[in-house]
């Protein structure tokens, strides 16, 4: 019997005839920003004001996740950024034993009353408690935020590693970088290159320094209903692999 016959199921479908995890399905979108409108002071507050996030989590597990979810039963999940639980409490619909942690005490208040089947754990992303360090999670998976609002980068990729099996998968679903630069205007507010903002190389390198492995990136366009223009990557979804 070969060692694959040996390796556990696979917490995430991956085709390596496509560079992507799932068939991209926003082609075709039409820019909704065709005027160049030139911004003011005014103009700027109104947009700030109009289109702050009020909720810094997911309110359901982003339909591309769940799209490169394989069969979830009884394996064990972990969901670094849980918040207040809403996504977290659907990989229990799909079969697994799932961790949540979050470092707000409030979220976690109204995630335990949202899902009592789950272990809600208090702690930071990058400094987790002993007992979730003990390679023993098929599937980490954390959300919006994460790049840009994790403590240090390399910590935490050292803690999803910690956590995994050996061939155990990340999923990490975030905004990209590149669209928290530029504002619905198509007018760059951000220095990308800037000390201290994470780019997409450097989470790239921070996974690989510690055993993670990049089996897919793709990035997506905007959807219906946001400001910015079709033209800027505004998500992306990573997919890497602890190899040993």
């Amino acid at each position: 019997m070969s060692r694959q016959d040996n390796a556990p199921p696979e917490s995430v479908r991956y085709d390596r005839n496509r560079p992507c995890l799932v068939p991209g399905t926003r082609q075709g979108r039409k820019a909704r920003y065709r005027r160049r409108v030139e911004p003011t002071d005014e103009n700027r507050s109104a947009f700030d004001a109009a289109h702050r996030r009020v909720e810094r989590h997911e309110a359901a597990l982003p339909p591309l996740v769940r799209e490169s979810l394989a069969d979830l039963e009884g394996k064990r999940v972990l969901h670094l950024g849980a918040g207040s639980g809403a996504a977290t409490v659907e990989f229990v619909e799909l079969g697994a034993t799932v961790t949540g942690v979050d470092p707000s005490d409030g979220a976690l208040a109204v995630a335990r009353e949202r899902g009592p089947a789950v272990l809600w754990i208090h702690s930071e992303l990058d400094s987790l408690p002993a007992e979730l360090l003990r390679s023993r999670f098929d599937l980490v998976y954390a959300g919006l935020e994460t790049t840009q609002g994790a403590r240090d980068l390399d910590r935490f990729a050292a803690t999803v590693a910690s956590a995994l099996r050996a061939g155990g998968d990340l999923l990490l679903f975030d905004e990209h970088p590149a669209a928290l630069c530029i504002d619905g205007l198509m007018h760059w507010r951000e220095d990308y290159f800037a000390q201290g903002f994470r780019r997409l190389g450097q989470l790239v390198g921070a996974l690989g320094r510690h055993n993670l492995v990049v089996r897919a990136l793709e990035e997506f366009p905007a959807g219906p209903g946001s400001y910015h223009d079709a033209r800027v990557p505004e998500s992306f979804l990573l997919h890497a692999r602890k190899m040993r």
